[in-house]
């Protein structure tokens, strides 16, 4: 069970993205995906986190564009495609970053995530990824895969670092100019 402690400590919060940041949905058409469906909350969510110190990465076993496009709205350099083994990826990933692997968090929600488990310090699961992956996690969302999971572990993190009240509150006095 993760405590606010354990959330306070994520430094480096590295996603899946088909089933995380996505509901997994794929259109593709002759050459090339053609649609994704994000939820705009997960990206503000993602925008939060690292406005206030947390490094984003994405860890995906595909190529896409669309993934490319939504990682440079969102602000993320930290983009890994086209990735055979996770676990070692996200390692390689904290090392660049600076990040220990003790603060390092990780969410998947299928089989081929579980070797990032096993390397972060901390492991997060959509509620509707495959079993193997809830029964494995250390805390599994109340929301599914692009419906909010994300953002769901960006204010779990920042509400644990303190932070969340004095976000809203900068909301409610000047806004930030978010594109969500």
């Amino acid at each position: 069970m993760m405590t606010d402690e354990d959330f306070a400590k994520v430094e480096l919060l590295a996603l899946d993205v088909d089933g995380v940041m996505t509901d997994g949905s794929i259109i593709i058409g002759q050459e090339d995906e053609l649609s994704k469906h994000f939820d705009v909350r997960d990206g503000m969510g993602l925008s939060l986190a690292m406005r206030h110190g947390i490094q984003v990465a994405l860890i995906t076993g595909r190529h896409s564009e669309i993934v490319l496009h939504r990682a440079m709205e969102l602000g993320i350099s930290n983009v890994y495609e086209n990735v055979a083994y996770k676990g070692k990826t996200l390692a390689l990933a904290a090392e660049r970053l600076g990040v220990p692997m003790d603060r390092v968090a990780f969410m998947g929600d299928d089989l081929n995530d579980l070797p990032a488990f096993s390397r972060a310090a901390f492991s997060f699961a959509p509620h509707d990824a495959a079993p193997e992956v809830t029964s494995r996690a250390d805390y599994v969302c109340a929301k599914d895969g692009g419906h909010g999971a994300v953002r769901e572990i960006c204010e779990k993190i920042l509400k644990a670092k303190g932070l969340w009240d004095s976000i809203v509150e900068g909301y409610l006095v000047k806004g930030y100019g978010d594109r969500q």
